[in-house]
């Protein structure tokens, strides 16, 4: 099998600055969101709670969120996100949370109804994490949704809340008694990664559980996927420090040879990935060197260039633990 050649990324970073005048048409704008729905709060802690809530909607675009404790307002959060923990709060005791929803004009929407909660009794001392959970299954609903269900994790004190990862970020929690969820906002014709950790109430959190690969459908007119698929990482045995990471994939379907990659590191662009000449058929296989200490976690994905030149879409993502 021909060996690829691979290139050091030399990294640029450029900044650009855009200003958007709002002008008479921000001065224009009465209308205030629609009030966020949904909203859940959830004891993550003895001294902390997990806030929740669906996206609202205005006609010219939510800007950010606030959640409110007692009529209080105790974080500020973008458009983009719809989930904040809360922490420095008393253990064994009774809140309520309000979310309401702002635009780029600065008109809020109502609040959202009070959802009472109690955090938990104060832990004894626990460093006990739970064990890994069982491994999700799920399916995508449409092409912005999809729902996972997953083994429960055993803890010697309870598990009190699951967190469920998409690449590496927490994007919705359910209570320890809950082993099903529902993911929203998500994009059309795009590839998700979904892990699930258990948590007790001394906020240990389990190590990742399998991973879970879902593709959202395809939006009317939208074009084929693109993003390589069957992507495996394995951590080999390497002389120390070094640790050298294996990786297998098979590369898009695009009517042409794919003779390039790119392959990317916890978020960041790490190499190029080139063949020569005429690509290997069937798999194609990688091996990256790193020198990190052991519990270094390592996040991975590639993207192939096509034959119009652009790169195509990201492959899932795969997470290797030295040590683990």
């Amino acid at each position: 099998m021909q060996r690829p050649l691979f290139f050091p990324v030399l990294t640029c970073v450029s900044a650009l600055l855009l200003t958007a005048c709002g002008g008479d048409a921000r001065a224009a704008d009465t209308r205030s969101p629609s009030v966020p729905s949904g909203v859940t709060v959830q004891a993550s802690s003895a001294t902390s709670v997990h806030v929740m809530w669906e996206h609202a909607t205005d006609d010219t675009g939510v800007s950010g969120y606030e959640v409110f404790r007692a009529g209080v307002k105790v974080k500020s959060i973008p458009a983009a996100t719809h989930m904040t923990d809360v922490d420095g709060l008393a253990p064994s005791t009774a809140y309520a949370f309000t979310v309401r929803a702002l635009d780029g004009a600065g008109n809020a929407s109502a609040h959202s109804a009070p959802v009472p909660v109690t955090t938990l009794a104060p832990a004894v001392e626990d460093r006990r994490p739970p064990g890994r959970p069982g491994a999700p299954t799920g399916r995508a609903e449409g092409s912005r949704a999809v729902t996972l269900s997953w083994g429960a994790s055993a803890d010697d004190r309870g598990v009190t809340a699951y967190d469920v990862y998409q690449a590496d970020s927490r994007i919705h929690s359910v209570p320890g008694a809950t082993t099903t969820a529902r993911v929203t906002g998500l994009r059309p014709g795009t590839v998700y990664t979904f892990t699930v950790r258990a948590r007790d109430a001394a906020d240990n959190s389990s190590p990742d559980s399998a991973p879970l690969d879902l593709t959202t459908a395809t939006a009317p007119g939208g074009g084929p996927n693109t993003a390589p698929t069957r992507l495996t990482a394995v951590l080999r045995p390497s002389a120390p420090p070094a640790h050298a990471v294996e990786l297998t994939w098979t590369p898009p379907a695009t009517g042409a040879p794919v003779r390039e990659h790119q392959l990317f590191l916890n978020g960041r662009l790490a190499t190029t990935i080139v063949w020569g000449a005429e690509p290997p058929p069937g798999p194609a296989t990688y091996t990256l060197t790193v020198t990190d200490p052991p519990g270094t976690r390592y996040s991975l994905k590639l993207r192939a260039r096509l034959p119009d030149g652009n790169w195509g879409d990201f492959s899932a993502q795969r997470t290797v633990v030295v040590g683990d």
